[in-house]
């Protein structure tokens, strides 16, 4: 088996097919980054766990490049997986293995198809939250479905509703054991897999940086929600004199006395200082 991946999602799937003893062959992701003050080439982590397992790890630049096409068709490897590897897998690569390129998908397909299903679904409150295993194909996750798992329903917001980092882990490893737990099928030909229905799909756009600013005049559930789903990257902020403070941690206080809740900013990092309380970030404004 050969697996794509490049991101924490990844690493927590790996770590879920070790444990159910299935290790790929070869790993794909993408190459080395610079990274720090000064900009020295860093490997992703799941190259980093690649190598830690002993398993042989690819970083092309280009997935069409003749030379690496030639090298997986060499290989006879009977099946790809893909999780979460952030790049379109082409047609000359997807139909390699006689069992097709399979995909893990942090969603309840068709809804929430694109680039952050994971921080959309927070965005959006959504209580229907599972994953999807599912057959690449062309267009992005539109391909037809082996199988689909609700996972339990997350809190509300006001009860610890889970944020971007721990629903990521989550539906990883949900994935992983849902992929294991079907493979055995899937190769031996018992699985028929059923086509999404294109009248209920959703779509979901890549977030930028810029995304995270916060308008503390916005309801404040929203704004929690935006803070949930932004955790870690790109992370949430708002601008007081000109200046970005970005937004650490909060929580929804709803007893201020006149009958709305309200967010209630817990820590804070001001531009240029160090992470502070948000009382005393207010402290210092006057």
């Amino acid at each position: 088996m050969v697996f794509f991946g490049s991101s924490e999602f990844s690493v927590y799937a790996l770590d879920e097919l070790l444990l159910h003893n299935i290790k790929p062959d070869l790993i794909i992701t993408t190459p080395d980054k610079p990274k720090g003050r000064k900009l020295v080439l860093t490997p992703n982590i799941v190259k980093t766990w690649g190598e830690q397992n002993n398993i042989s790890v690819l970083d092309p630049s280009r997935l069409k490049d003749p030379d690496l096409i030639y090298n997986l068709q060499s290989k006879n490897y009977d099946l790809f997986l893909v999780a979460s590897y952030g790049k379109i897998i082409p047609k000359e690569i997807f139909e390699i293995p006689p069992h097709k390129t399979l995909n893990i998908h942090p969603s309840l397909l068709p809804k929430y198809r694109g680039a952050s299903p994971i921080q959309s679904q927070i965005l959006n409150d959504e209580k229907d939250i599972g994953v999807t295993i599912m057959q690449i194909e062309e267009t992005m996750d539109t391909g037809p479905i082996l199988i689909q798992k609700e996972t339990p329903p997350t809190p509300p917001l006001d009860q610890g509703r889970e944020g971007r980092i721990e629903l990521e882990k989550r539906l990883a490893i949900e994935g992983a054991r849902l992929f294991a737990h079907i493979l055995p099928e899937w190769l031996s030909g018992v699985i028929q897999p059923i086509m999404q229905n294109e009248n209920t799909a959703t779509y979901c756009e890549k977030i930028e940086k810029p995304d995270g600013e916060l308008n503390l005049e916005d309801d404040p559930y929203k704004n929690l929600l935006k803070i949930k789903a932004f955790e870690g990257w790109p992370g949430t902020y708002f601008i007081k004199n000109g200046k970005r403070v970005i937004v650490k941690n909060a929580k929804i206080d709803p007893s201020t006395g006149s009958g709305q809740a309200k967010l209630e900013i817990l820590r804070v990092v001001p531009e240029g200082k160090s992470e502070m309380s948000f009382e005393d970030f207010l402290r210092g404004q006057r």
